[in-house]
């Protein structure tokens, strides 16, 4: 039986490869994994700029790449994203009844996380320096995108 923490690392280094490749495609650099019992289903990256979409957070694109599951396998998910999930992601986890989310960090962005919680969502932050870095880097290089992408530009 593997130690949940090196799952853990492992399924959030795969949210920050992710990442990576947004960023190197000339997007917003996060990240995201789905993975039921052990197994990664569904891999995402912000996309919103590449594709022009108002909606392809790397949480959704994840999500879309998953492919249509049954109610009962998002049941028995976790959701990894490199940074805290907005209304929007946090939503979709709802509807779906996603029972955890890992983050890799929530001090650039923080989504909507007490309301998460008090609809029975266990959040887990990792508050990785990665991630963290990668963000600030991104921050600072673009800053009307950034602030685009969380709505308040």
């Amino acid at each position: 039986m593997s130690d949940p923490t090196d799952d853990v690392r492992r399924f959030m280094q795969a949210a920050i490869d992710e990442a990576k490749l947004g960023l190197a495609e000339g997007g917003i650099p996060i990240g995201s994994v789905l993975v039921i019992d052990g197994t990664i289903v569904g891999r995402g990256h912000n996309r919103r700029v590449q594709q022009g979409s108002p909606v392809l957070h790397a949480e959704m694109d994840c999500l879309e790449n998953a492919g249509r599951l049954k109610p009962a396998e998002y049941r028995r998910a976790t959701l990894y994203s490199t940074l805290s999930p907005c209304d929007m992601c946090s939503g979709a986890a709802l509807l779906y009844e996603i029972p955890r989310i890992v983050l890799g960090e929530n001090r650039t962005f923080r989504g909507p996380e007490d309301y998460v919680r008090s609809r029975g969502v266990e959040l887990v932050n990792v508050d990785s320096e990665d991630c963290r870095r990668m963000m600030a880097d991104f921050e600072r290089d673009h800053p009307g995108l950034w602030l685009e992408d969380i709505g308040e530009t």
